[in-house]
């Protein structure tokens, strides 16, 4: 009787899934202060994406003190450029990777943004951070349908997520910021988010010493100005990435879904290492399983019959472009989108793709936060969006039963993982 047999060349990619995998979860972190207090050795510059270590803040207890800022900027560990690598499921796309020519990831610089990322004080009137917009309790985004700024003025589009964006380049929904870089510094001189000037928060940062400090040690030749600190929050950012999902704890077993039990035998004795890895993968993928609903939802979401691939692709379920989905199109005078950028009939109400990934922790959702659940969303894509001459062809009525509706909800839900524990606090005072 045959055997399966696996090829070489699909042990190879099993075993690199799997070292991905171990690396990913070995026992985190989950405390914010014991994280920060256990430092890297020296010369530890080796990381996993989504470590809490990188996020957690300056070591130390209670309000963060010249000392423990000096301390920090002068450790050379924490200026050499990491090696990274991404969580399982992310790691897919290392190839995406975006940014990092020009403004190389350290422990320093991840650290900077994160305390300019929480900073009310770059706002005119010290009220609104990058955070207040983008909430860690909200997935990165916000629980208002518009985005809110100083003096409670509101915006006219929904928050956009602030997570794997390291695998992104074109930012806001109708992506005119071309960098995370130059996404940094649009809010702080909006007039309805920070209210700010870049010269007055450039002038704010330099009148506080714990600032200086660092700015000094990890700029020294730049110093303080809008880029550099555009540059950290952008590092802080790209440190921000979703951890593995049921999804993709399914997804990486499904190469054994043929092994039989010789194979498994055969990989026991050949490969060893690799055998103690799947059996490690196996035991979280029954730890953080995908219900039956949500198998049902994965066929769905990657068939013909949705084509929801059609946008929603790649590591990062996001193909990262622009379309018209019939989004706010009955409105008298309807958002352009892509179009006031590009002055492209095509991108005439189109509006950037947003991830699949933990969108469950994040409505309302669309770029006018116009539709506040999930099963709002499907039913938009069933009833083919509002028609109007630019709808991307893509988008077309679908014959769906309520099974499926709700099988496509808990896919999506089971594409959501841990963000990383960050440090709120602790700024410079």
């Amino acid at each position: 009787m045959y055997r399966f047999r696996p090829a070489p060349w699909l042990v190879s990619l099993n075993f690199c899934l799997l070292s991905a995998f171990v690396m990913a979860f070995a026992p985190p972190l989950t405390n914010p202060t014991d994280a920060a207090e256990k430092s890297p050795p020296h010369g530890a510059n080796q990381v996993q994406l989504g470590d809490p270590r990188l996020t957690s803040g300056i070591p130390g207890e209670g309000p963060l003190t010249e000392v423990q800022i000096e301390a920090w900027t002068t450790d050379a560990d924490n200026h050499t450029p990491l090696q990274f690598t991404l969580p399982l499921g992310l790691a897919a796309g290392k190839g995406a990777v975006r940014g990092l020519e020009n403004n190389p990831l350290t422990r320093a610089k991840i650290e900077l943004g994160r305390q300019l990322f929480f900073d009310k004080r770059l706002s005119s009137d010290h009220t609104i951070s990058c955070a207040s917009c983008h909430k860690p309790t909200h997935g990165y985004a916000a629980e208002t349908r518009f985005g809110v700024g100083v003096d409670g003025q509101q915006g006219d589009v929904n928050s956009p997520v602030a997570y794997n964006r390291i695998l992104s380049d074109l930012q806001f929904w109708d992506g005119r910021a071309s960098s995370l870089e130059e996404q940094a510094k649009g809010p702080i001189a909006n007039p309805i988010e920070m209210g700010n000037t870049h010269e007055k928060a450039v002038a704010t940062v330099k009148g506080i010493d714990g600032y200086r400090r660092q700015f000094d040690a990890i700029y020294p030749q730049q110093g303080i100005n809008i880029d550099t600190l555009a540059q950290s929050i952008a590092s802080f950012e790209r440190a921000l990435v979703t951890a593995p999902t049921p999804y993709d704890y399914a997804e990486a077993l499904k190469p054994y879904a043929a092994y039989e039990e010789e194979d498994f035998e055969e990989l026991q004795e050949e490969a060893p290492e690799q055998y103690v890895q799947y059996q490690k993968l196996k035991a979280a993928a029954a730890a953080h399983p995908m219900s039956p609903s949500a198998l049902r939802g994965r066929e769905l979401f990657f068939s013909d019959k949705t084509n929801c691939t059609a946008c929603h692709v790649g590591a990062n379920l996001t193909d990262e472009k622009f379309h018209n989905i019939g989004v706010g199109m009955e409105a008298t005078e309807p958002k352009t989108g892509r179009f006031a950028i590009t002055n492209t009939a095509e991108h005439q109400g189109a509006f950037k793709t947003p991830t699949i990934r933990n969108v469950a922790d994040t409505p309302p959702y669309m770029h006018d936060g116009s539709l506040t659940t999930l099963e709002e969303v499907v039913e938009h894509y069933v009833n083919g969006g509002i028609s109007n001459p630019w709808l991307s062809k893509d988008v077309v009525k679908l014959k769906l039963t309520p099974q499926d509706k709700a099988d496509l909800v808990e896919f999506m839900k089971a594409c959501s993982g841990p963000l990383p524990t960050v440090e709120t606090g602790r700024l410079p005072q």
